[in-house]
């Protein structure tokens, strides 16, 4: 093999000193090959930096093997580990990932069902959480999709995500435990089903504590970090002012922190801000934001597996799959203020 030419499937069947055929299911069926022939087959496809061409593939077979992955916007931190699960389950079956970035137009969400209707896509993964919309006939031929990240509406597509409810609930009850009776929840929405979820489980947290939401605590926003910075003007032009902020999202806590550190108010030392999502930048505020974790590459993997079986005729049992958050404690969160100073 020339060091100037691309490896081949027969380089690596050559150096794991096995068939082509047993390459081909090591890589597209790895469950029907023996754990030390699949070892070997690996670490020669190391050697040789041999890559699959799924699009190449598509071609020889006559269908597509790619998946199509549409994100209203790539740059959310969420975004990136979830694709890595999507495409590290999606290679390990053969299929290659294609990414449309919708950033929220209608034009381009169009584009992509008709692409889809060309029939150069297999499936469908939707960050969206709103099917992709143009004319009816187009809509209804759209292939196999599964959501991710955010449920989709009047949809009945299956969903992979977070247990939302459960999240919102783990933060709740650790402020009241905290001993915060006055908690504000930011980012509420009556368009994001995912935030309607974490709502609901503010709602449950506080009820069982025999607390009930005051709406003047209840502020929304559209999970920015500019509408966290806006809900604290918000509360203080009110004069009602919670003890802690429970934020639907790390971007709105990162607002609300920027917000309150503005005013001269210290964290935790005055008020307490929690978030939901982990992303990176949270673990890196001052203080380090204590928030709920999404498990994303987890997410990711389930979402196309999901896909996958979809593609080949089986049905969900459940129509979400709905994987379990956690806690992660860290500094933005104490014991409630016995007095706001008069900063």
């Amino acid at each position: 093999m020339s060091i100037l030419s691309a490896a081949t499937i027969e380089d690596v069947a050559r150096i794991a000193e096995v068939s082509i055929a047993t390459v081909s299911r090591a890589i597209h069926n790895p469950e029907k090959v023996a754990n030390s022939t699949r070892l070997k087959v690996n670490q020669a496809i190391a050697v040789t930096g041999y890559t699959t061409n799924a699009m190449a593939r598509s071609l020889r077979l006559g269908r597509s093997n790619m998946i199509l992955v549409v994100a209203p916007d790539i740059g959310d931190p969420n975004f990136s580990n979830i694709l890595v699960g999507l495409e590290n389950e999606a290679r390990s079956h053969g299929y290659g990932i294609l990414i449309g970035h919708t950033q929220n137009d209608a034009q381009r969400g169009l584009e992509y069902l008709k692409f889809l209707n060309s029939n150069q896509a297999a499936g469908l993964i939707l960050f969206t959480g709103i099917l992709p919309f143009g004319h009816q006939a187009m809509t209804a031929r759209l292939p196999p999709c599964v959501g991710v990240f955010e449920p989709i509406y009047n949809g009945g597509i299956p969903y992979v995500g977070v247990d939302d409810t459960a999240g919102a609930r783990k933060i709740v009850d650790m402020l009241i435990a905290e001993g915060h009776r006055r908690i504000a929840f930011i980012g509420d929405s009556r368009v994001r089903l995912a935030y309607n979820r974490r709502r609901k489980g503010y709602d449950e947290g506080m009820l069982a504590a025999g607390l009930t939401p005051a709406p003047a605590m209840i502020i929304e926003g559209d999970g920015t970090l500019e509408s966290g910075r806006l809900a604290i003007e918000q509360l203080f032009m009110r004069d009602t002012l919670p003890t802690a902020f429970m934020c639907v999202n790390d971007q709105t806590a990162i607002g609300v922190m920027i917000g309150l550190s503005a005013r001269g108010y210290d964290i935790p030392g005055d008020f307490s801000v929690t978030g939901f999502d982990d992303i990176p930048q949270a673990a890196f505020m001052s203080p380090a934001l204590t928030t709920i974790r999404q498990p994303r590459t987890s997410i990711g993997k389930h979402a196309m597996a999901l896909l996958l079986d979809l593609l080949g005729g089986q049905q969900p049992d459940h129509p979400e799959i709905l994987l379990t958050p956690d806690l992660i404690v860290r500094n933005s969160v104490g014991a409630p203020a016995r007095r706001l100073s008069s900063k």
